[in-house]
């Protein structure tokens, strides 16, 4: 029975999304390119500008995934670039969770 039970742990380690926090490193240079690159769009303040505000009130229509998603894909037909050939998955969604307040 406990080699079934270690089967599945392994499956499960190896299926299960592999998401971990940036190191802080990386997270201090997250938050300069929110900071400078999608500030740029969305306003140094994230109030908005040429793209729509970035403020954890407005991202709250939003789930986690669509944002994520939104980062690394962008938005066809508007400015909004795709991202995923600079940010990993990991990235995203650490930006994702900073905007929307729930990441330092």
């Amino acid at each position: 029975m406990a080699r079934v039970w270690g089967y599945w742990a392994v499956f499960f380690l190896f299926t299960a999304p592999a998401l971990a926090d940036p190191s802080p490193a990386r997270q201090a240079e997250l938050r300069d390119m929110v900071s400078q690159d999608c500030g740029s769009c969305h306003g140094m303040t994230r109030k908005g500008g040429l793209g729509s505000p970035l403020l954890a009130e407005e991202l709250a229509k939003f789930s986690l995934e669509a944002i994520v998603e939104t980062i690394l894909e962008g938005r066809p037909g508007t400015p909004m670039p795709p991202w995923k050939t600079m940010l990993s998955r990991d990235d995203a969604e650490w930006i994702a969770r900073y905007l929307m307040g729930e990441a330092q």
